[in-house]
C-alpha cells in the first residue's frame, strides 16, 4: 500500500464498516477501508464447504439485514441483496417427539423492500400451538404481542436505530416502563433471563424455549440480565413475531452488495493491511501506520470497525485515561462464545415429532433439546464451563437449502448448526482439537434422538467450529465470543462497550467506533454502524 491521503479512512472491513465507509462515501468525503484479512466481509461470509459442491455460512447465519436502513438507502435488492422468506417461522423440537411451532405474525407481501403485514391467521396458529402446552401461556404471548403492536415494535425500532440516550435520560424503551397498561414492568430490566421465563410463562416447554432463545439471540446465559432489549428480541424470536428470511446464496450476499455498493460510489478498500497505530496530530485522529510502513492520513476522520480492545491497543494507552484502559480490558467475554457446525447431508432429519406437528420438518430455524427449563437454566452453562460440552446439547439449526437450493448439488441440503462452548482460554489447543471431534460426535449421537435418519451414512461430510477457532479466525471476537463483550446490562446501551467510549465517539477527537462493541451489540441487522453514521453526520453538520 502506498501513502495516500482521504477524507475519512475505516478499519476493519467487516459488515459494519462496510456501512459506515457507504454513507460516508455517499455523503462526498473520498473512504478508505483497510482490512486485514484477504476480503472484506469478516464474519458476514460465504465459502465452499463443508465439502466440494456445497457452500457454508462460517459464522453469521441469521442476518434479517433487509430491514435494515442501508437496505432501502442503496437500493441493495436491486444490487443483488435477494431475502427468501419461508412460510414458517421458529420450532423446538423436545425430547418427548413434542414440538412447538411458530408461524409468522408479521409477513413480508413485498420482497423488494422488506415491508411486512400482520397476519392475524398465523398468529392465531402460534397462539394454538403455545395452548396445547399451556392456555395461560397462550393468553400471555397473546397480551404480550398486543403490547408488542401497540408500543414496543416502534419503541425498538427507534432504540435500535438511534445512539444511546445519556445516563438520566430515558431511552425508547424505558420510557414504557412508565405505562402499565402497553409497556413493561419495570422489574423486567433488572430480571435474569430465568427469572424471565419463569415470571412469563408457566409451561416447561415455552421456559426452557424462552432460556435457550436468550442465549442465541442475544448470548445472555440464565443468570444474566439482559435488560429490556434483550427481552423484546428473545420474545420476537421465540414466538415468532417477525418473519424468518434467508440470504440467497448465502450471507457473502450481503457483503458483496456492500462493497459493490462502496466501490460505485467511489470509495477505495485495502484488504491484507494491518493497521498497527492510530496517527495522532494535536490530539486528533490524522492516519493510519500499517505493519509494513506505510501510512495514510485522513483528513476529516478516523472509523474504528474493531472490538473496544483493538481500538485501545491502535491508539496506544498512552494516550489514553488509565481509568479508560482499565475498563476496556475489564470487559467480559464469557457469553455467545460459539460452536457453529455445518453438515452436508443426502437427505434432510426426519423428525418423529412430525406425527405431533408435520410443519415442524419445513421450520426454517429450528432448536433441538431436552423439556427440561431447570437443566437449561442451571446444568447447561455450568458443564459447558468445566467440560466444553453439555451432556444434554440444545442445538440450533438452519436447513436453508429446502429454500435456497444453490448452496448444494440437486438433491442434497446442508444444514447450519449453532450451539455453545467456552471461552478459548479455558482450555488448550490440543483439548479443543479433542473438542471439535466430540461436539460432531455429540451432535450426531443426539441428533438420532429426534431424526433417526440422522445417522453418519447420512452425512456427507462436516466441518466444526470452535470458540479457539472463531478466535483465531477473527480477532475482534476475542475468547471466541462473536458479541464482542458480553451484552449485560453493564456493558450495553450508554454504557457499551465502557462509558466512556460509549456513542461511537473515542475519547481521540474525529475517532470513532461503529462495530458490534458499540450500540445495540452483535447482529448484522443491529444499528451500530446506522448509528455511528449519524453521529458522525451530526459532528461534521453532513
Amino acid at each position: 500500500m502506498a501513502d495516500k491521503s482521504y477524507d475519512a479512512i475505516v478499519i476493519g472491513g467487516g459488515h459494519h464498516g462496510l456501512i459506515t465507509a457507504c454513507y460516508l462515501q455517499k455523503a462526498g468525503m473520498k473512504t478508505a477501508i483497510c482490512e486485514l484479512k484477504s476480503k472484506l466481509g469478516g464474519s458476514v461470509t460465504t465459502l465452499e464447504g463443508p465439502v466440494p459442491g456445497f457452500t457454508m455460512n462460517p459464522c453469521a447465519n441469521w442476518t434479517r439485514f433487509y430491514s435494515h436502513p442501508a437496505y432501502k438507502d442503496f437500493n441493495l435488492r436491486e444490487k443483488g441483496l435477494e431475502y427468501i422468506f419461508p412460510v414458517g417461522n421458529e420450532a423446538m423440537i423436545f425430547d418427548n417427539d413434542t414440538c412447538l411451532v411458530g408461524y409468522s405474525a408479521f409477513k413480508v407481501v413485498d420482497p423488494l423492500t422488506g415491508r411486512t403485514e400482520l397476519s392475524h391467521e398465523d398468529f392465531q396458529k402460534t397462539l394454538n400451538e403455545i395452548g396445547q402446552f399451556s392456555k395461560r401461556d397462550a393468553d400471555t404471548a397473546e397480551e404480550l404481542f398486543r403490547r408488542y403492536t401497540k408500543k414496543w415494535k416502534s419503541a425498538m425500532a427507534k432504540y435500535r436505530f438511534s445512539p444511546p440516550v445519556p445516563w438520566g435520560k430515558k431511552n425508547e424503551l424505558e420510557k414504557l416502563c412508565d405505562d402499565q397498561k402497553d409497556g413493561f414492568d419495570p422489574i423486567y430490566q433488572f430480571m435474569t433471563t430465568q427469572q424471565l421465563a419463569y415470571d412469563l410463562f408457566e409451561s416447561e416447554e415455552l421456559r426452557t424455549l424462552f432460556i435457550r432463545g436468550a442465549t442465541t439471540s442475544f448470548g445472555g446465559a440464565p443468570d444474566d440480565v439482559i435488560g429490556l432489549h434483550g427481552l423484546v428480541h428473545t420474545l420476537g424470536l421465540i414466538l415468532s413475531w417477525e418473519p424468518a428470511a434467508i440470504a440467497k446464496g448465502g450471507v457473502q450476499s450481503v457483503t458483496n452488495v456492500l462493497q459493490k455498493t462502496f466501490t460505485e460510489l467511489g470509495g477505495e478498500f485495502f484488504v491484507r493491511s494491518e493497521a498497527v497505530r492510530l496517527l495522532i496530530e494535536n490530539e486528533k485522529a490524522k492516519g493510519v501506520r500499517f505493519r509494513d510502513g506505510t501510512e495514510i492520513t485522513a483528513k476529516s476522520l478516523v472509523v474504528s470497525s474493531l472490538s473496544a480492545l483493538q481500538t485501545v491497543l491502535l491508539i496506544g494507552e498512552e494516550n489514553l485515561d488509565a481509568k479508560i484502559v482499565r475498563r476496556v480490558k475489564n470487559i467480559r467475554y464469557n457469553r455467545h462464545n460459539i460452536v457453529w457446525a455445518v453438515f452436508a447431508m443426502h437427505e434432510l432429519p426426519q423428525y418423529k415429532a412430525a406425527t405431533f406437528n408435520p410443519d415442524c420438518l419445513q421450520a426454517p430455524r429450528t432448536y433441538l433439546g431436552p423439556r427440561n427449563a431447570d437443566y437449561m437454566a442451571n446444568q447447561y452453562l455450568s458443564e459447558i464451563l468445566t467440560k466444553g460440552i453439555s451432556s444434554k446439547l440444545f442445538m440450533f439449526l438452519g436447513a436453508d437449502t429446502i429454500w435456497d437450493n444453490s448452496r448444494a448439488p440437486e438433491g442434497k441440503h446442508i444444514v447450519g448448526i449453532e450451539e455453545f462452548s467456552a471461552p478459548a482460554r479455558f482450555f488448550s489447543a490440543s483439548r479443543w482439537q479433542e473438542l471439535r471431534n466430540e461436539f460432531e460426535s455429540e451432535m450426531i449421537r443426539q441428533w438420532q434422538m429426534y431424526a433417526p435418519n440422522m445417522t453418519r451414512e447420512n452425512i456427507i461430510g462436516s466441518r466444526i467450529i470452535t470458540p479457539y477457532d472463531v478466535q483465531l479466525y477473527h480477532p475482534n471476537m476475542h475468547e471466541g465470543s462473536i458479541a464482542c463483550g458480553d451484552l449485560i446490562v453493564s456493558q450495553m446501551d450508554r454504557f457499551r462497550p465502557v462509558p466512556e467510549l460509549s456513542n461511537y465517539r473515542a475519547p481521540i477527537k474525529n475517532l470513532y467506533l461503529s462495530s458490534s462493541a458499540s450500540h445495540n451489540g452483535v447482529g448484522t441487522g443491529r444499528g451500530c454502524s446506522y448509528n455511528c453514521w449519524q453521529v458522525i453526520r451530526e459532528d461534521f453538520d453532513i
